[in-house]
């Protein structure tokens, strides 16, 4: 079941934390021209996929 969320839905605010920790990658540089790739994390593999709408989906 999908669930929308109303347009007035707001964040909850996030710990300040300095933005050096942060690390932002392209999602071109992960993909590398494909629609899905494997992560593995502690073990276990996830699949990282780029739906027709251009939406990221994460399946265990």
């Amino acid at each position: 079941m999908m669930v929308e969320k109303p347009d007035n839905f707001k964040h909850a605010p996030l710990q300040s934390e300095p933005a050096a920790q942060h690390r932002t990658v392209e999602s071109a540089d992960l993909f590398r021209g494909t629609n899905e790739i494997m992560i593995r994390h502690d073990g276990l593999l996830y699949r990282l996929k780029i739906t027709r709408q251009g939406k990221l989906i994460l399946n265990k």
